[in-house]
Formats: structure tokens, C-alpha cells, sequence
């Protein structure tokens, strides 16, 4: 029997013999059924459990709320897969004008801040019924946090949504539990001791063993404050070892339960072995399909999870740094499965996760122990009691390549090269090469100052420099003609002039010309984000240089691509407030020219204009040479006739 998608209006709902639905599902994205999408994974964890669930993607108003009829739980509210905001707005807060996650491609879908909208929507079609928010954007706003596009401290997103209870990080245990509480008649409010939830509250007198995060009003008015309590919420951010946190909000008080436990791998292989239609709902195919799917309907998730570390990334804070992995058979199973997709053309493209090459926890003692506090797993150099091996990977993408049906399987999510360069057997490392790119590999060094990879949290400039050198060693031992394309980023908090015109020169030397380059983006929820607001690292409350000037971020960002034409007057501004002349001109370290190449090719049409207008000049002077100055023409005309006639 076919796999049919879930109700998307109230005639879906009848054909299925419903009166009414337990729960509405209101998404920010497009309905697309396949498992790279939280919304569809939910709901089939709930539809899963016994209860009926409607979806409403992307609502415009209450009105569309209201087909299905009013829930006999609640409502569950997600922005989408990113941040409504990220998703509208560029770095520079230009508006996109385009959405992978919307019907045709095309912004426009969703309000900003898309979760305060659908909670707004959900009082006012169903009034007191139990609204529970979660995904990425309500996961990473939970606390008081700087808002990039405000430009200014807001509270957290449970107070400003109205929302009666916040999920956060991944969801399929706590949603479930939250289902079957409101199913056994217990009252929403009385949902407070779930792990990897928050509530807001006015009396905290009854909580054991809790933490004190700076209040709103301290870390919207301190920026020590701000910094202070970012330290406090990633500290706790482990399921084994963190406390209930508290933050006041104007008499309020926002709890955060401790996160909640990692799904084992039995369990995580049964979120992926439920139906998925794998596409997004024939409801978009008129406006043009939902781009989003095209890159992962053929892809594998693998893995959870990352223990990298980086400080401008929120995976950390929304997924835990305990990496959980599927079982080989569940994993093929899938792969089969796309095999028998009418549109596969035997091509997998990517079997990974957050960091592909993650598929087991750094150490063992993370199981017992917990997350470490007081370090990170790979920076600043690996951790002794880090164990680093491939074997289980390579073993599980030699399986995958032997399924009939397949001809290629790709890498295509993030490699975390200094692990891959802390494996003694280069095993994975030559089949990577061998068989899992196709003529280039991404990698994300960001950036070549070890100043400013200090606060990125990645390793230092030798390890990329290191894994490049060994990388063109194995392409060219397996006779292959294979490039790096590396992930840049410009103005991260550490980064000053003198570090972006560092890597220009990486660039110039190593003959890199990066198409694309990423100025750092404060989203909410991260170490990077705080030292950008605070100026404070808040790992160790010291000072960090930030550039958050409009005009010095887009000269930082000209620099990684300084051969363009168009960003010449920036480069060559940045140049010369760094005290740089040297790099101007024809040197061999110059950068740009003297000129841009622009104000060249005027300057030689110009000169070849003046020149033509000098010779024509002569020409003209010649010919009035040889004319008597005091012959009138009529005359001159005389004198030719009567040349004529002698002659």
C-alpha cells in the first residue's frame, strides 16, 4: 500500500474517516514527508504512537487554522528547519528574495519571526488550547538573547510567544511524552519535570538544585551580565550533568528542565524506519516544486550530534555534543528503499549528519561521565582521551556501494578534517578520495589567522595547511585530478583588518579564488554570537576585537575576494587604513594594481582617444600647412581647375 502524506485540510481529514484530529502540526516550511524535515518526522513519531495528526504548512491567518476544527490536545508550533529571520535575511539584513523551503523557491511564505506569528494564529482560533513551541528557532531563542536584527537583547521566546511550553533541542522522546501526559488528562501547566523542556512560571519556590542565570533586565542592560549567562546555559548543556536553569523575566521566571537524554540507536532507528513519502506534497507541484528536497530526497542521515565544537554554529546547543549513530541494516534498509524510487538515478548523495565523519561518541566517558566543561573534544589540539576511528564508516560505505542499484555514494555534509587527520590508518582517508567525491571536496578551515580560529574554536592554520598537502598526495597516488573547495568566513569576532588581508594573501599565494564567502552571521544561540554583542569571550570573559561596522565588514569581506573588479575601491580602502601601500601596485605580493582594472581599460580608451585625436590633429594641421592662408576659397577652387586643365 502506498504511503500516504498526513491531512494537509479538513478534506484529507474526512477521506480518512476522522471527526477530528489530536493534534495541528503548524510549520514554517512547505509539507515535504521525507526525514531530513523535523515537521514530517514528528508527526510520524506521534501518528506513530496512536494520534491523529493534521498539518497546516506555511498559514497565512487563524482562518487556515481552523479547517481541521479545533485539536483535541493542541497545537504544536515550528518556524521551520532554520530561523525564520535567517531564512528572510542576508548577513548584510538585505531581504532574500528566494526560500529552498517554500513552494517554487520564492520568499514570502512565512511572517519573520514565524513562531510568534503561528502562536498569535493559534489563540486566536483556539484560545486557552495547550500551544507547544519547538524547532530551531524556538530551541535557540529559549533564553533572553541578542537579536542580530533588532540590534538589541529580547526576551525569551516563551514569554514573548505566549506558548504554554517550549521543546527544545531534538524532539521525538519529549514530544511523545508531552502527547501521552494531555491524553491521560493531565492540564498543560502541570508539564514541568519533563527533561528538554522550559516553562515560564511566577513561583519557583518548589524547584531543587537550580541554577541562576543572570535576568533578563541584567543581560539586556550588562553585556558582562549577557556574557556571563551564555557561559552558565553551555555548561549545563549536557543531559548527564546539567541543572534546571532559571532565568527571571520581569517578575516571571523562564525554567529550562535539563536536556534531555540522546536517543539510544534502537531508538533513533526507529524514527527513520517509520513512512516517509520521501517528497514534498503534490499541492506544490504547480507553483514549481520545494527546492529544499532536491538535495536531500537521496541522501541518508546517519548520524546525530557533534562534539567539533565550533563557536559560531548552534548544533551544539540545539543537538548536544553526544553523537548518536544508526545501525548498519537500518541505514541499507533506507538505501534500498531509494534504490526503488521511480526517479533514482543510482546516485546516493550524502550518507552523514552534522559532521559526516562522526558516528560514536569522542570517548567513552561521556556515557558515564558526561560532557566535559572545562575543554573541547578537538580544540584546541585532540584529546588525549579522544578515540578517533573511521573503521565503523568505511565498513558501512563499502556496504552501501555494494547494493545493486547504486553507482555512486557522496559525501556531501561536513568533514571534519583535523579528526580525519588524527587517524593513524588512512584507511577512510583513500576511499574517501577514491570513491566518494566527485572532482572536489568541501571543507570548512574559515579562516588561516590562529587568532582568529582561537575564537572560531578550530584548529590552527597547520592542520588545514597538513590535510591539503596529504590530500593532493592521495589524489595523485590514485591518479586522480581532485580540488578542495574551502568554506571561508569574514569579520568573526577576533578577526581585524590586518587578519583579513592575512588571508587574502593565503589566497593569492595558494592561487585560491573563492567563488562564494560567508560574512559572519550572529544568529541566536551561540558563543560566537555573544562575543559579537558583548565583545567578551564568554569561555573566559576576556576582551575580543569585533568588527561591526558596516563599512569594515564589507571591506573584510572584499578582501577573500579581492580579484573581483567590483570590490577594488573597498580593498584598496582597506589596504590603506592598514598602512598596506605595499600591497598596491605591481609587486609580487601586491594584491591589487595602482588602478583598478576598470579605471585601466578607461584609461586606455582614453589615452587611444587622445592619441587619434593627436594624429588627426596633425593631419589636419598638415593640410592647412599646405594651403595659402591668404587664398579665399574661391579662389583655391580656381587655382585646381586651372591645374587640371594645364595638366
Amino acid at each position: 500500500m502506498a504511503i500516504q502524506f498526513l491531512p494537509v485540510n479538513r478534506q484529507d481529514m474526512l477521506s480518512r474517516d476522522w471527526d477530528s484530529i489530536d493534534f495541528l502540526f503548524v510549520t514554517g516550511d512547505a509539507y515535504v514527508d521525507h526525514p531530513s524535515f523535523a515537521a514530517a518526522v514528528l508527526s510520524r513519531v506521534l501518528e506513530n504512537e496512536g494520534f491523529k495528526v493534521g498539518i497546516s504548512a506555511q498559514p497565512q491567518s487563524a482562518e487556515d487554522l481552523k479547517q481541521f476544527g479545533s485539536p483535541r490536545l493542541g497545537v504544536l508550533i515550528s518556524a521551520g528547519n532554520v530561523d525564520s529571520m535567517v531564512a528572510h535575511y542576508t548577513a548584510a539584513k538585505k531581504k532574500r528574495s528566494d526560500d529552498a523551503y517554500s513552494p517554487g523557491g520564492k520568499a514570502g511564505y512565512r511572517p519573520d519571526r514565524a513562531t510568534l506569528h503561528y502562536c498569535n494564529y493559534a489563540r486566536q482560533a483556539f484560545g486557552s488550547l495547550p500551544v507547544i513551541i519547538g524547532g530551531i528557532e524556538a530551541s535557540l531563542r529559549r533564553f533572553a538573547h541578542y537579536d542580530y536584527w533588532d540590534g538589541r537583547v529580547r526576551r525569551s521566546i516563551l514569554l514573548d510567544s505566549g506558548a504554554d511550553l517550549l521543546l527544545y533541542g531534538m524532539g521525538e522522546r519529549i514530544i511523545t511524552e508531552v502527547a501521552h501526559a494531555l491524553n491521560d488528562g493531565l492540564d498543560i501547566r502541570q508539564l514541568t519535570y519533563l527533561d528538554g523542556t522550559c516553562f515560564v512560571t511566577k513561583d519557583i519556590s518548589y524547584l531543587n538544585d537550580i541554577v541562576y542565570c543572570p535576568s533578563f533586565q541584567e543581560v539586556r542592560d550588562h553585556k558582562k551580565a549577557y556574557a556571563e549567562s551564555v557561559a552558565i546555559q553551555y555548561r549545563h548543556h549536557d543531559y548527564i550533568n546539567g541543572k534546571t536553569l532559571v532565568q527571571e523575566h520581569q517578575g516571571k521566571y523562564l525554567v529550562q528542565n535539563k536536556p534531555a537524554a540522546p536517543l539510544s540507536r534502537q531508538e533513533l532507528d526507529h524514527v527513520y524506519s517509520l513512512p516517509y513519502v520521501r517528497d514534498y506534497h503534490p499541492m506544490y507541484e504547480k507553483q514549481g516544486g520545494i527546492p529544499a528536497i532536491s538535495e536531500v530526497k537521496f541522501s541518508i542521515v546517519s548520524s546525530r550530534g557533534c562534539f567539533g565544537g565550533c563557536n559560531f554554529c548552534a548544533l551544539a546547543f540545539h543537538q548536544g555534543r553526544t553523537v548518536q549513530s544508526r545501525s548498519h541494516e537500518s541505514i541499507l534498509q533506507e538505501a534500498r528503499h531509494i534504490t526503488e524510487m521511480p526517479d533514482f538515478k543510482g546516485y546516493i548523495h550524502d550518507v552523514g549528519g552534522p559532521t559526516a565523519n562522526f558516528r560514536t561518541p569522542s570517548c567513552k566517558k561521556q556515557l558515564t561521565h558526561g560532557i566535559c566543561t572545562n575543554r573541547q573534544c578537538l580544540f584546541p589540539t585532540p584529546c588525549k582521551n579522544m578515540e578517533v576511528s573511521h573503521s565503523d564508516y568505511v565498513a558501512l560505505l563499502r556496504k552501501l556501494r555494494d547494493i545493486p542499484g547504486v553507482k555512486k555514494v557522496f559525501i556531501r555534509s561536513g568533514i571534519r578534517y583535523d579528526y580525519l587527520m588524527a587517524d593513524t590508518d588512512d584507511t577512510f582517508f583513500y576511499e574517501l578520495c577514491e570513491h566518494h567525491i566527485s572532482g572536489q571536496l568541501k571543507v570548512a578551515p574559515e579562516h588561516i589567522s590562529d587568532q582568529v580560529l582561537k575564537y572560531m574554536g578550530k584548529p590552527s592554520a597547520d592542520v588545514y595547511q597538513q590535510f591539503v598537502k596529504k590530500y593532493k598526495f592521495i589524489n595523485q597516488k590514485l591518479g586522480k585530478e581532485q580540488y578542495l573547495v574551502p568554506y571561508l568566513m569574514s569579520s568573526h569576532p577576533g578577526s581585524t583588518l590586518q587578519a583579513a588581508i592575512d588571508l587574502a594573501l593565503f589566497l593569492k599565494k595558494e592561487h585560491l579564488h573563492p567563488r562564494q564567502v560567508q560574512d559572519f552571521y550572529p544568529t541566536p544561540g551561540t558563543i560566537s554570537t555573544c562575543m559579537y554583542h558583548t565583545g567578551i569571550d564568554p569561555r573566559t570573559m576576556q576582551p575580543v576585537y569585533v568588527a561591526k561596522s558596516r563599512q569594515e565588514k564589507a571591506m573584510q569581506r572584499a578582501l577573500l575576494q579581492y580579484r573581483d573588479p567590483k570590490n577594488y575601491s573597498l580593498v584598496k580602502q582597506a589596504l590603506l587604513q592598514a598602512n598596506r601601500q605595499d600591497l598596491i601596485g605591481t609587486g609580487r605580493n601586491a594584491l591589487i594594481g595602482s588602478v583598478s582594472s576598470s579605471q585601466a581599460v578607461t584609461a586606455f580608451h582614453r589615452n587611444q582617444n587622445n592619441r587619434r585625436n593627436q594624429e588627426n590633429g596633425s593631419t589636419n594641421h598638415r593640410r592647412k600647412s599646405s594651403r595659402n592662408p591668404h587664398q579665399s576659397g574661391t579662389q583655391r577652387n580656381r587655382n585646381q581647375i586651372e591645374k587640371r586643365k594645364k595638366h
